[in-house]
């Protein structure tokens, strides 16, 4: 699979209805993903390793979606069995009072990768330019302003080592109907539903417009956004760890060597 077939070039102008979110590659079956997923994952656990290790660059990976877009199983999915000690993951809410007080990227700025560690954002600074915008909590003239902005503030990780990945999970508006479906059908759902649920699904046109507006406008050649064709799981699972497995690859840890010669060292009783 050519991970780079879903990857947004640098000023680009998107449109997702042209990309197609029933797309499985050319991947023959989700027996075949799954046996792809687990060497991918099997790599990224090796690759983390050596970045904690190494200590020098780190790895911050962006997941934005629409409501059931499926952030929450692709985390899981990906990253199991990383080392938690090396690994974090961090969901946005909606901001506190205390975060409110500060800029809008303070908050975000907090949680970002320390050297040597992968963080993941489930929601991110995007939502500034997405939630904030679609629900109008700040006029047209402040939010328009923030793609900059976000473009600035990633060049600053960038420059500290931390390398950046971003995901939209691209589902159909039929998908998200099916599965918000299913979280009324099964018992064991039902704490997933939210009657606000509805009200965001009736902004859908509205999302997608402000998700084309971020990815044309952010997607740049250090910091790229992929959108991945999310209505089957387990084709999503192997488009996104391929990327972290290659963008780990790129930035080429190493166990650093021991601080002096082990020859002949033994462990007293």
């Amino acid at each position: 699979m050519d991970s780079a077939e879903y990857r947004v070039s640098p000023s680009t102008a998107v449109k997702l209805s042209a990309w197609n979110p029933d797309d499985v590659g050319d991947i023959p079956s989700k027996e075949v993903a799954k046996a792809i997923l687990k060497e991918n994952r099997k790599r990224i656990i090796e690759l983390q390793e050596q970045l904690y290790a190494e200590g020098k660059s780190s790895l911050l990976v962006v997941f934005q979606a629409m409501d059931t877009g499926g952030k929450d199983g692709c985390i899981e999915n990906v990253f199991k069995g990383v080392n938690p000690a090396g690994c974090r993951v961090h969901s946005f809410k909606v901001p506190n009072d205390k975060e409110l007080k500060h800029d809008f990227l303070w908050r975000y700025h907090q949680n970002t990768p320390a050297a040597g560690f992968i963080e993941v954002f489930n929601r991110s600074h995007y939502e500034d330019v997405l939630v904030v915008r679609v629900k109008e909590l700040v006029p047209k003239d402040v939010w328009s302003k923030r793609y900059d902005h976000i473009k600035a503030f990633e060049e600053i990780l960038e420059a500290r080592g931390t390398k950046i990945i971003k995901f939209y999970l691209h589902i159909s508006k039929d998908e998200q109907k099916a599965r918000l479906e299913s979280r009324l059908e099964d018992p064991a759902k039902h704490w997933k539903y939210s009657s606000a649920d509805l009200k965001e699904r009736a902004r859908w046109d509205t999302y997608q417009e402000a998700f084309e507006a971020a990815l044309s406008k952010t997607s740049t050649k250090s910091a790229p956004w992929y959108v991945v064709p999310a209505n089957k799981k387990w084709f999503r699972d192997v488009v996104v760890s391929t990327v972290v497995k290659e963008a780990l690859e790129s930035l080429n840890p190493a166990f650093p060597a021991p601080e002096e010669d082990l020859t002949g060292v033994t462990i007293p009783e």
